[in-house]
């Protein structure tokens, strides 16, 4: 009888092994398609994570294989299908009693929606999996996931601008990391810290932050990872504060190595924007150009992914490429929810529109009415000359910028209006070699005719009307286009001929009320 039990007792172990095997493969199947086959075929690891979808055995092993398409389909930038394949996940998890995996889920949609800036969705994510992760039974996994959370709750104080709420955050989430002792620990810990030197950058505080980036960097062993990235380019915005060129110029080669090879287009952008400032501060103009374009195209190009996640959602089943349905409820849940977010898109849309013709209009009465101001007072009005605005090569001629009686014919006269007509619905003011006889040569037409026509018809002289035109076509571009609300001043400066910050700034508020930065802060906060 004691032959037996104990043959029993074996086979049971033995069964609870294999079966402890068949789950540790699937998991090991998913952690190398994630970590390396993703790096190597992208197209391969999404199939390979649709063959593990299908093939899963309860709705455990659905979750990790949805989670990992949206983890392909992020490195990808497919940021809509990602969102998808994460919902998904939601879904299917939302219906099991496993607290650990949905605080996975929830970290991962908390930090999708935050990079598309729906910031209190993302929050909302936040919330659940902090409630979740209390639940964990296992206590290094508990910690762990509390200290990411946190981490994330972090991120979106960052995005608020609640600095010190912020920190309190990460400090929270590296009491969690030093509790426990897991594998990747040491760089969740060096993401938090290099977090740290960012807010502390933010408010100007230079000793502090390197302080905490230096303790991110000594964490790291990863010779180009996106984090090390933005460390040394921490590093680097610190030493241009400090006007310190050489160590910043040997920071920033550290973070531009990083950034070429990334996907990270956060990263590029945040790089290539300060670059371009050690460029200007430099004075090497060729190359503080060539990097704003740089960062121009990393701008555009993050703003596409995130504008894709606007567009009409999909209609597949199952949007990570799988053939197997999760169920028609769960599809109707995730078209419900993709419905309603373009809703809820289209209508903040609406209301920026709204808020936008507003303000234009305002802008546009205050532009007009200094013009109109200027031509009752002209030639006393000075509005113009107690600020440092564009200087152009040629002079207008003073004796005939005073003449009142015509100077040249009605038919002469009636032509040159037509011709700056059609130059005011061009660009061609916007060139840096926009001069009183560049533009007569372009007309055919001598400098006198053209200075008495801008004098008596445009209520300005020639410096002046070119002025007004260049800052009349950028609050257009800032108010229509909203990558521009992005640029630097100085990016805006030379889309519009100007040959300095400081020049484009001046007449910029002299026409409008409002310095760039005031302006740009006043749409963007209508935006919201």
């Amino acid at each position: 009888m004691s032959k037996c039990l104990l043959k029993l007792v074996f086979l049971l172990i033995m069964a609870v092994s294999i079966s402890a095997q068949k789950i540790s493969r699937f998991d090991q199947i998913c952690e190398k398609t994630s970590d390396l086959d993703s790096h190597k075929d992208l197209s391969k690891a999404l199939q390979t994570a649709d063959s593990l979808y299908n093939s899963a055995k309860n709705p455990l092993d659905e979750v990790k294989s949805l989670l990992l398409s949206a983890q392909l389909y992020h490195k990808a930038g497919d940021l809509k299908k990602s969102l998808y394949s994460a919902e998904n996940a939601n879904c299917v998890v939302s219906q099991i009693d496993n607290p650990e995996w949905s605080a996975h889920v929830d970290i991962f949609l908390a930090r999708q929606y935050r990079r598309v800036g729906l910031y209190k969705r993302s929050k909302k994510y936040i919330l659940i999996g902090l409630s979740k992760a209390s639940q964990i039974t296992d206590v290094s996994k508990k910690y762990e996931l509390s200290g990411i959370l946190n981490q994330e709750m972090a991120y979106y104080e960052i995005e608020t601008g609640n600095y010190s709420q912020a920190v309190q955050y990460i400090e929270i989430s590296l009491h969690f990391f030093e509790k426990i002792n897991i594998k990747g620990e040491e760089r969740t810990k060096a993401s938090s810290y290099q977090l740290l030197g960012d807010i502390y950058f933010k408010l100007a505080n230079y000793e502090v932050s390197e302080i905490y980036y230096r303790k991110a960097e000594k964490l790291l062993n990863e010779k180009s990872s996106c984090t090390l990235g933005l460390i040394y380019n921490g590093l680097g915005g610190i030493r241009l504060k400090q006007k310190n060129w050489k160590d910043a110029d040997l920071y920033l080669n550290k973070a531009e190595r990083i950034a070429d090879t990334s996907r990270s287009l956060r990263l590029k952008k945040e790089v290539y924007s300060n670059i371009n400032d050690y460029y200007e501060g430099t004075g090497d103009n060729d190359k503080a150009s060539l990097y704003a374009i740089k960062y121009m195209k990393a701008y555009e190009g993050f703003s596409a992914r995130t504008r894709e996640f606007a567009e009409t959602a999909e209609t597949s089943s199952h949007p990570a490429g799988t053939s197997r349905p999760v169920s028609i409820a769960k599809n109707a849940a995730i078209i419900i929810l993709c419905v309603a977010l373009i809703i809820l898109l289209i209508f903040f849309r609406v209301q920026q529109k709204k808020q936008y013709s507003k303000f234009k209009n305002i802008i546009r009465t205050r532009m007009h009415r200094k013009d109109h101001n200027m031509a009752l007072n002209a030639p006393e009005n000075t509005e113009f000359s107690n600020i440092s605005v564009e200087e152009m090569d040629d002079k207008d001629d003073e004796s005939s910028r005073k003449r009142n009686e015509p100077i040249m014919t009605s038919e002469t006269e009636a032509k040159l209006l037509e011709l700056l007509d059609e130059f005011e619905k061009g660009i061609l003011y916007n060139s840096k070699n926009m001069s009183l006889s560049f533009l007569a040569g372009e007309f055919n037409i001598n400098t006198k005719y053209l200075s008495y026509v801008i004098n008596q018809h445009k209520n300005a002289d020639f410096k002046t009307y070119i002025n007004r035109l260049r800052i009349r076509y950028i609050v257009d571009k800032l108010i229509n286009d909203e990558k521009y609300r992005q640029y630097k001043i100085s990016i805006l400066a030379d889309e519009c001929g100007f040959s300095s910050h400081s020049k484009f700034a001046s007449v910029f508020k002299a026409v409008t009320d409002f310095s760039p930065s005031a302006y740009i802060k006043h749409i963007s906060y209508d935006n919201r």
